[in-house]
């Protein structure tokens, strides 16, 4: 039984939209793997160490992996696309960055996954995109839809729709 994931994307260095659009091609190549939606791109005003606004966007999608394998598919995936982590240093600027929102209606709380994404509840970035494909999907430890989530969030950073090219 596939799973339906919602993956988070977000690039602020380089081509920005053509990182984005290459993880999303990335991502659907992967075996046993198939988008079914891809949200419009928004950029976003840069949180932390990020000096460049991202591009950020969310897509769904249906994999046969189970969320810890997929995890190490999109670290894969970043590395690829040139990614570098800096130890100690969070939300810095990046080529890409893929994380898992939500993986069916599971909870999981590993030493190096947590999904629900432990943060998509208090970023505007995250729930744009993700309200734009799953409104009524319900996060499974706040109880609340996603568009109640965005309704109520208190990010004050500036997030705009993209226009397509």
């Amino acid at each position: 039984m596939p799973h339906r994931v919602y993956i988070g994307i977000g690039s602020n260095l380089g081509d920005r939209r053509a990182n984005t659009v290459e993880a999303v091609d990335r991502v659907t190549k992967l075996p046993a793997t198939k988008l079914v939606r891809a949200s419009s791109l928004y950029e976003s005003e840069p949180l932390g160490d990020a000096k460049t606004w991202f591009v950020n966007s969310v897509i769904e999608i249906e994999t046969e992996f189970p969320p810890d394998t997929l995890l190490r598919k999109l670290k894969t995936i970043e590395e690829t696309m040139g990614r570098k982590r800096v130890k100690g240093k969070r939300w810095g600027s990046r080529i890409i960055d893929l994380d898992i929102l939500l993986c069916d209606q599971q909870v999981v709380d590993t030493r190096t996954l947590k999904v629900p994404h432990p943060e998509m509840h208090k970023r505007r970035f995250v729930l744009l995109p993700l309200a734009e494909l799953a409104p009524h999907v319900i996060h499974p430890h706040l109880g609340q839809t996603v568009s109640a989530l965005l309704a109520s969030v208190k990010d004050e950073k500036r997030v705009t729709l993209l226009p397509r090219t």
